[in-house]
């Protein structure tokens, strides 16, 4: 035997359904996590007697994970106690009505409409048909128009039902809380970043994308939603967690979608209620900034820009980065959470174009964000190793050149990133021009190359192990 006790250990929250049907002041709270989980948390109000009582609750999710329920009474908590819980889940089909009835009798009438009674002995291939007299009849599935049966077996259900063994010691309406963990709810973010035509600044939009399988609409949602990754027990499934909503006081610049610091993660409450319907993907729109400043530049990178061409030579064409602040100065300053961004031009006609697509990761207020919308068709670039030499069991040395050329009618900036050999350490001992070092094995080099011109770079390593 379990008592139920008047809190109920929740996953963090991030969903807040409210306004249901169950009574004036009920509410139906549910958790998104993106990895296709939910957690439902609700109050509804059952009416119990004293001593024994059967309750039987319907309109929960289809995809209800049973070892995660809990249920508590806030009314009584000390004298309500659970003896027993169920989750009953065979719904009501025509596939399950068939094998609930075999060897009991049917009527079945085809699409001619001809007219079949007699005990069912078996589904396989077909409905087959036994009738008074001994005969068999096998009725095609495709060639049936409608089958009666003359009542609902026991255990067929039309919708998916929590059942609970309950002994009060109070009777009366009880304020009843409920928890337990489902699938089939996920949501993401996604993003359209416009470009303005100089590139010097761009629109930023993001979405939030709900999508529900859950096998249950939540009507008029308060919705919150939460960013961040969440620790997932390998076993047993669906053991829920304390809950801890941390509440800010001060109010968030007004959106439609409100960010403030949740445990170590980062909450999105959407301010209006939401009706989410049963299979439907819905989007919201959570940001929205306007001449964000960015800068457009061109990379060329040892790890990712190039390929080996049959002279051993490495040839390939720069990245296009797109690169902006997430600040308050910017118009931005919220965490962003990842998602998919879609990089927007306007041609000369005004018409918006697709110039690329990159991820956004969780990204804190006051960090950058880099996009890279694809390569550059007439910024190129060729590497070559000039020279190698042993100078010890435990050094060697290396010399590289490095060339850019400038198909554009204009001059560009180009970030050169060279990637040296993580093992060991690495020394620079001469080189064409100054490097910065981004990392303890990668050197950057900023050149400016002429409109139609080239540019070089070389430098000589030494790796010391």
């Amino acid at each position: 035997m379990k008592k139920i006790k008047p809190t109920v250990p929740v996953l963090i929250v991030i969903l807040l359904f409210a306004s249901m049907a169950f009574a004036a002041n009920d509410r139906l709270q549910v958790t998104v996590y993106n990895d296709n989980r939910a957690l439902v948390n609700e109050h509804r109000v059952i009416q119990l007697k004293r001593g024994l009582n059967e309750i039987s609750l319907t309109d929960v999710s289809a995809r209800i994970d049973p070892t995660s329920v809990h249920v508590a009474s806030l009314t009584d908590p000390d004298g309500t106690r659970v003896l027993e819980q169920n989750f009953e889940y065979d719904l009501v089909s025509s596939d399950r009505l068939l094998e609930k009835y075999l060897d009991r009798q049917i009527r079945a009438v085809t699409s001619d409409g001809a007219v079949y009674k007699g005990r069912l002995m078996g589904t396989a291939g077909g409905v087959i048909i036994q009738d008074s007299i001994g005969g068999i009849t096998v009725l095609q599935k495709e060639r049936l128009r409608e089958i009666t049966f003359p009542s609902l077996p026991n255990g067929l259900i039309t919708r998916p039902t929590l059942r609970w063994l309950i002994d009060a010691a109070t009777a009366g309406k009880h304020e009843t809380e409920l928890a337990y963990i489902t699938g089939g709810l996920n949501w993401h973010a996604d993003y359209v970043l416009s470009l303005s035509k100089d590139d010097a600044n761009a629109d930023l939009d993001g979405w939030v994308t709900l999508n529900n399988k859950a096998g249950m609409t939540f009507k008029d949602a308060h919705t919150k939603l939460v960013a961040g990754s969440l620790h997932r027990a390998p076993s047993p499934p669906g053991l829920m967690l304390e809950q801890a909503v941390r509440r800010e006081a001060a109010a968030a610049k007004q959106r439609q979608v409100q960010q403030r610091a949740l445990f170590e993660y980062h909450l999105y409450d959407i301010k209006r209620p939401l009706t989410i319907q049963n299979n439907q993907t819905k989007q919201i729109q959570f940001v929205s900034c306007h001449r964000i400043p960015v800068k457009k530049r061109f990379v060329l990178d040892s790890r990712s820009s190039y390929a080996r061409d049959h002279d051993n030579r490495e040839k390939g064409k720069a990245e296009i980065q797109v690169r902006f602040v997430n600040d308050r100065k910017s118009g931005l300053g919220i965490p962003l959470p990842a998602g998919v961004c879609r990089l927007y031009k306007s041609d000369v006609d005004h018409s918006k174009q697709l110039i690329g697509e990159d991820r956004i990761d969780h990204t804190p207020r006051d960090e950058d964000v880099t996009l890279t919308a694809g390569q550059a068709f007439d910024v190129v670039g060729e590497r070559v190793k000039t020279s190698q030499e042993v100078l010890g069991k435990r050094s060697r040395k290396e010399s590289w050149r490095v060339e850019v050329k400038n198909h554009k009618q204009e001059k560009v900036s180009v970030h050169i990133l060279e990637r040296l050999n993580p093992w060991g350490e690495s020394e620079i001992v001469s080189e064409s021009r100054p490097h910065s070092r981004k990392t303890a094995d990668t050197i950057e080099y900023l050149v400016e190359v002429p409109e139609g011109g080239k540019a070089e770079v070389t430098y000589t390593v030494i790796y010391r192990w």
